[in-house]
């Protein structure tokens, strides 16, 4: 695909958002700071963006599919006063006891955007907070898998010591331009 477009592949909670566990209330959405700046700069560089996110609270039985499709809503609309726009919204509902073709750190949500929007994957990035965000970078064959330390990035981070693809990890989304931008020249 030699006219495809890079991506950047964002794991909601905890990455793009405030973790507050299982959110399914609009009104707590809390960006991240500098996220929508950070978003911004990608967007001006030609990357396409996507929300990838396991709600598990949706199969647990937490919130309902429709709550978290308006915790959605409520994140775009935060991030539209930046001039920022996700292309797609991905999310597995299911639980992570239960059978799931797009749950991370399955790539099918990255392959699904590739196959829909014509990203070129070798070109893009995926990041998170979680090791399962970091794995389904690589099992997509993202150019870079990227932990923010935001969220629960912290803790996951000493479980990435003997990383298996690439891996870059940076303080929050907000430095993600300094990285994203920084290697593609």
């Amino acid at each position: 695909m030699a006219d495809s477009k890079p991506a950047i592949f964002l794991d909601r909670d905890g990455t793009l958002i405030v973790e507050t566990g299982y959110l399914h209330e609009p009104k707590k959405v809390e960006l991240i700071p500098g996220a929508g700046e950070a978003l911004r700069k990608l967007t001006e560089e030609d990357f396409e963006l996507f929300i990838a996110t396991n709600q598990a609270g949706i199969g647990r039985g937490y919130y309902t599919e429709e709550q978290m499709h308006a915790v959605n809503e409520r994140v775009a609309e935060e991030f539209a006063q930046f001039g920022v726009a996700f292309r797609k919204i991905h999310f597995a509902p299911e639980a992570p006891d239960q059978p799931s073709r797009n749950r991370k750190p399955s790539p099918q949500m990255l392959l699904d955007a590739r196959d829909e929007f014509g990203i070129n994957l070798a070109a893009s990035y995926m990041v998170g907070d979680k090791v399962s965000d970091i794995e389904c970078g690589w099992n997509a064959g993202v150019n870079c898998s990227v932990l923010v330390r935001t969220g629960y990035g912290r803790k996951h981070e000493p479980q990435l010591g003997q990383a298996a693809g690439p891996l870059a990890v940076i303080n929050s989304v907000a430095d993600l331009p300094d990285l994203a931008l920084g290697q593609a020249k």
